[in-house]
């Protein structure tokens, strides 16, 4: 500024002369003296540049106060005088906005403000005043006004823009970039953001800050521009929630915290950068809730905290961030390895919460009922007591404010679950209505506010039972509903007001609040777009259920909804084991729900319908796994690319759904695994054939009797059905006890139990007689007398398809069954009993097998050892059958999984003699005990493809049975995993075997299978019949207790 320029003075000393010789002036010379005026202009410089040295207030003041009364002076001399009054006029507004940032005095603002504008309608050059320094400092004037809430703040902020891009447009900006301007857009924006506004020309100032980007040469202020366009990116996600932005402003993030730039970013903006990026992530996630977004925060949390230039208070937040997403990755997969790193990290946020004074102020990122209860009643005073310091000193109105307040709500909550004190929820509720208050009807905020205020209610009713809080909280629920900014929290506002009126009919018996609650949830289900489908399912499933209790018209609709969302709510698990442990951790209405439908759809008279709501809602995992195998031929043309390349795809998932621990982390970008061309399932070019990627329908699952009747048993505690499926005639249903369901429920319970005394106890032995004597009567009579009406001949073939409890229970074993002779009859005497875990299964099983005419191969995997001395017995059975088998032998140290894998893809028939494991709740690691202990696992079978297998012979414990903690219906055990990898029929066993019966059994069972009576009969087929004979000898013998041969089963064709 020429003259006055400051920084033209040597020293302090040199600027007090100047001040005491034009003090001097102004005591010799009255004021309408031109060197009066002098005197003042000198002192509002050498004022200036004493405060620029020495920061002391007074100077400045003094400085504005000379400058006024000498412009004030100026205005009475002539025209010549007017350049000076000009300078002195910017020096003024320039003074005063520097005072405005020290002491915020609005007037100062305001009136910098109406001199700058006036200054630029003038030709500056001619007054030796920078143009560029005007604009920049008016720029920063109309940030102040923003800050202050002053006037129109759209329009300033518009008005920052023009003038953001007059300065882009100078022809030298590269040489000196002007880039306290663009921080001073960004800083007006963020302080808007804060306020909880929407901000309306804000893709004004995302296109101004992208060209000041470019524009920017490399170097820190390439740093700060792009940081601060990627904080209005963010601004602009949370408001539109654009992808486009988060990618945008992630990559621009990227390049701040990328270590390999050629200028180093200082320390503090890469601090910055990571808190913003984790802010980012955290964001996207609230807004999506989409489980792979979960991950990628997980990701870049776990990244941050690695970095060295992170601060301690920032490392303390994103810790506790990482706490929380690691619960909600156990509360989503019910990993166990998640909850164990939550809760170290909720470790370390307490040592860091210490070694910091318990938190400083800074960005939110995760509520304290994530780590309030690592702390002591003791720690947590303390916090609540430095919140309320830190309240104290945070200005009102601002998004800081708010999140204190809600701060100090949870810690009060938290507080409540140590001392149980209801003066805390008081103090909750409290603080939840200060946030409330301080948002305003158009405030995006005021939906969060809004809902924490409707949880405290509600948390309150639960722990005093006073209605008024109940009531409160369904009056908030709606007004969340009013509200334009709640579409992203819609469903869960739904979900949670549903609760409350279900909570009130109870307490008031209020018939209307149900069907409320019905009519809320029929809207909340057609959200796509915020909620996950997981919660879409489990809604839908409540939906059904309290539909179907206050006989609502819309059940149908409900069950349908639940019927199309259960896919997707195991598609949002990567493993079929995780996808496992979802359906376990599921409430048991979602669990049943395919049942219940099908109930419902009986009671209808629509057995076929009921016939496909089962197919499709049983045996889940194989049935996915086995959708990843369906043969392209059937819908593509032969040979054709889409055809090759969605079989690879297929391959691709199927390898990924089966070989991914639960802790194991693929390599993505963004969510998308790389190097993938993954075909969108509606894409236009795939075939439009009624069978691709669709359910199948009762046309094509009767098939499944093509050989022999199929007895489908619903078990469901609003009705169960028998229903006999046949291949060319019409299901039919048979009158079953009212009390069907309990008493089942009761054989299985009673079974279980015995179990625990042993198997060859006699309390177990009196218990499975027991046990088959009230199936037969439950079951048995009702079937017998059914098919013997329907002229089904003894000894055809019979397969059960169950369900629930009754996958656990020995159906083909029921009776005795009264007879004219003395002999004691079981339902395996009158017909060849098989099982199947559903019917695509048995149809699959019997697909068409290349017909080798010369003698099977039989692979013989046994590991004899002292605790399985019968095992010897067994290989020598399987020596003397070489006259018309092949048999290729991998005993003992020979067997181990990759050998015995190998054989198998060589082999048409398989017998296992050796030990068969169980882990509880763990069913894809059940095994067969190899060499050395190592296992071949059920995963391991399932990765393997055998299509010209025919069948298996697993003697071996607990084959077929179904472990503890495991969903019955989804027959996974390792029968069921032979089954699906290529062997058309399986033997297995239900329990723990007898190490001599394998030898015996054995014996028969091949004598029967390799007869020349049924040589046109492929080996798969003969199994059931070879069993059951087998199985009626080994019953004859002498000292054979009854579990022993009730213990073999049948599954496949």
């Amino acid at each position: 500024m020429n003259s006055m320029d400051p920084e033209r003075f040597d020293s302090i000393t040199d600027i007090d002369n100047d001040i005491a010789n034009a003090q001097s002036s102004l005591s010799l010379y009255p004021r309408s003296d031109h060197t009066h005026i002098v005197g003042l202009h000198v002192l509002t410089i050498s004022r200036f540049a004493r405060y620029e040295l020495l920061q002391e207030k007074e100077d400045l003041d003094k400085s504005i106060v000379h400058c006024t009364e000498a412009i004030f002076l100026l205005s009475f001399y002539r025209a010549g005088l007017y350049f000076n009054a000009i300078q002195l006029l910017f020096h003024l507004a320039f003074s005063l906005l520097r005072r405005f940032n020290e002491s915020k005095r609005p007037e100062d603002v305001k009136s910098s403000l109406e001199y700058l504008w006036y200054l630029r309608g003038l030709p500056l050059e001619s007054f030796d005043i920078p143009r560029n320094i005007v604009t920049k400092s008016l720029i920063e004037a109309l940030t102040a006004g923003v800050k202050l809430d002053d006037g129109d703040v759209t329009w300033n902020i518009n008005e920052m823009v023009t003038l953001c891009c007059e300065l882009l447009a100078a022809s030298n900006i590269s040489a000196n970039f002007p880039i306290a301007a663009f921080i001073s857009l960004y800083s007006a924006v963020y302080t808007e953001f804060n306020r909880g506004r929407s901000i309306q020309s804000l893709d004004k100032v995302v296109e101004c800050l992208r060209d000041a980007v470019r524009a920017c040469p490399q170097g820190s202020h390439w740093h700060i521009g792009s940081f601060a366009l990627a904080g209005s990116l963010f601004f602009r996600f949370e408001q539109a929630h654009s992808i486009d932005d988060y990618e945008e402003a992630t990559a621009l993030l990227g390049e701040i915290l990328n270590t390999n730039q050629p200028v180093r970013c200082p320390d503090s903006m890469r601090n910055r950068a990571a808190e913003l990026a984790i802010l980012l992530s955290v964001s996207r996630l609230n807004i999506f809730d989409n489980p792979e977004y979960s991950e990628m925060t997980i990701s870049r949390l776990r990244a941050e905290l690695s970095s060295p230039f992170i601060d301690e208070p920032l490392r303390l937040r994103a810790t506790e961030a990482l706490a929380a997403q690691a619960r909600n990755r156990f509360r989503h997969y019910g990993l166990a390895e998640s909850l164990e790193e939550a809760n170290s990290y909720i470790s370390r946020v307490v040592d860091l919460s210490s070694s910091e004074g318990l938190g400083k102020s800074g960005i939110v990122l995760t509520e304290p009922e994530n780590v309030g209860g690592a702390y002591t009643t003791t720690a947590i005073l303390q916090k609540i007591q430095h919140l309320e310091g830190l309240l104290s000193n945070t200005p009102p109105g601002t998004l800081r404010h708010k999140f204190r307040l809600g701060e100090l709500a949870e810690w009060h909550e938290t507080k409540f679950s140590h001392t149980n004190d209801i003066s805390d929820i008081e103090e909750s509720i409290e603080y939840r209505r200060r946030a409330l208050d301080a948002t305003h009807s158009s405030d995006p905020w005021r939906v969060i506010s809004l809902g924490f205020l409707r949880h405290i209610l509600h948390f309150a009713f639960e722990k005093t039972g006073k209605i008024e809080y109940l009531n409160e909280s369904i009056v908030l629920g709606y007004d969340i509903l009013k509200l334009e900014s709640a579409q992203r929290s819609r469903f869960n506002a739904i979900k949670c007001l549903v609760s409350s009126l279900i909570t009130r009919s109870r307490f008031l018996r209020r018939a209307e609040d149900l069907h409320e609650a019905v009519r809320l949830m029929s809207i909340a289900i057609d959200d796509q777009y915020y909620a996950q489908e997981p919660d879409r399912f489990r809604l839908s499933c409540g939906w059904a259920v309290l539909a179907r209790l206050i006989r609502h018209p819309s059940v149908l609709t409900a069950y349908k909804s639940a019927m199309s969302l259960m896919g997707k709510f195991l598609s949002f698990a990567p493993t079929v084991s995780i996808q496992h442990t979802r359906l376990v951790a599921i409430d048991e209405y979602c669990r049943t729900m395919p049942l219940d439908y099908a109930s419902c759809q009986f009671n209808l008279g629509r057995f076929e319908e009921a016939v496909e709501t089962l197919e499709q809602g049983r045996a889940l995992l194989w049935s996915e796994m086995r959708g990843l195998r369906t043969p392209m031929a059937q819908f593509f043309k032969e040979h054709s690319p889409l055809a090759k390349r969605f079989a690879e795809i297929n391959q691709e998932l199927e390898a990924m759904t089966v070989s991914i621990t639960p802790s194991g982390r693929m390599e993505m970008e963004d969510g998308v695994p790389q190097d993938r061309d993954w075909t969108d399932p509606f894409d236009p070019r795939l075939p439009e054939s009624a069978g691709f990627l669709k359910a199948p329908s009762f046309t094509s699952l009767r098939s499944a009797a093509s050989r022999g009747p199929v007895v489908l048993i619903n078990h469901c505690e609003w009705r169960s059905d028998i229903l006999i499926i046949f291949h060319k005639s019409l299901p039919c249903t048979i009158p079953i006890a009212n009390d069907f369901y309990d008493r089942a429920n009761q054989l299985r319970d009673e079974l279980a139990k015995a179990r625990k005394h042993g198997l060859d106890s006699g309390k177990y032995q009196e218990t499975l007689c027991s046990v088959l004597k009230g199936l037969y009567e439950l079951v048995g009579v009702p079937v017998i007398k059914r098919l013997r009406l329907l002229g089904v001949p003894e000894q055809s073939r019979i397969w059960w398809c169950p369900t629930s409890v009754f996958c656990s229970l020995p159906l083909h074993a029921m009776g005795p069954i009264p007879s004219n002779d003395t002999s004691e009859r079981y339902f395996s005497d009158l017909y060849i009993p098989s099982y199947t875990p559903s019917l695509s299964a048995l149809i699959e099983s019997r697909k068409a097998s290349p017909q080798m005419l010369e003698k099977p191969s039989l692979l013989l995997v046994a590991q004899p050892d002292d605790s399985l001395p019968g095992v010897k017995g067994e290989i020598k059975v399987i020596r003397k059958l070489e006259e018309r088998v092949t048999a290729i032998e991998l005993v003992s140290r020979e067997a181990t999984p990759a050998s015995v894998i190998k054989g198998l893809r060589g082999s048409r028939l398989a017998h296992f003699a050796c030990h068969g494991v169980l882990e509880t709740g763990k069913p894809f690691e059940a095994s067969f005990k190899l060499h050395g202990g190592s296992r071949l696992t059920l995963l391991d079978i399932v990765r393997s493809r055998l299509p010209d297998a025919e069948f298996a012979f697993l003697s071996c414990c607990h084959a077929a049975e179904i472990t503890e903690e495991s969903i019955a219906d989804e027959a996974l055990h390792l029968t069921a995993a032979m089954q699906y990898c290529g062997f058309r029929s399986v033997v297995g066993t239900m329990w723990e075997m007898a190490d001599t019966d394998g030898r015996d059994l054995a014996k028969s069972f091949y004598k029967s299978l390799l007869s020349s009576e049924e040589a046109s009969v492929p080996y798969y087929e003969r199994s059931a019949r070879a069993l059951r004979d087998a199985t009626q000898k080994l019953r004859g013998k002498r000292g054979i207790s009854l579990e022993r041969w009730v213990n073999f089963v049948h599954y496949g064709a």
